[in-house]
């Protein structure tokens, strides 16, 4: 288990927007699993929306972009790089993520070219899908 140092000794996100709380496993290269505890006093909460607060989809997708780079950047040869998106595909939205839900996030790297690679990518809350996709990501840095 990674806590919220750990996660960032990994990744380049900081507050506000390192968006995963923890990191349960993951196997450099090709897995995570990591989890966001969804908050009232959430930045974005303010106004999203007013008196019926939803987590965005933008963001449930950041969400997930960051743990697949836990699995990326970890790798050796990553440390120190960046992840950036390169694309996102087939993302589909199923239920409201509201204050909260223990939002599981799972990334699993399914396709790797050079810099380039793509990541299954399920977010669950109780075991219920809440959003389902392909996130296409390039390596960058030195």
């Amino acid at each position: 288990m990674l806590n919220k140092e750990e996660i960032e000794k990994i990744i380049p996100q900081r507050d506000p927007f390192l968006m995963i709380d923890e990191v349960e496993e993951f196997i450099p290269g090709e897995s995570a699993i990591a989890y966001k505890y969804v908050r009232e006093d959430e930045w974005y909460f303010k106004g999203h929306f007013p008196g019926n607060p939803i987590m965005p989809g933008v963001l449930i997708t950041e969400s997930l972009a960051q743990t697949g780079a836990v699995a990326i950047l970890s790798m050796e040869e990553n440390k120190g790089k960046n992840a950036l998106f390169g694309g996102i595909d087939k993302m589909k939205f199923k239920k409201m993520v509201v204050p909260g839900d223990k939002l599981r996030l799972e990334v699993k790297v399914i396709k790797r070219k050079g810099p380039i690679g793509i990541g299954e990518a399920k977010a669950t809350v109780n075991d219920k899908v809440v959003a389902k996709g392909e996130l296409t990501f390039a390596v960058v840095g030195d």
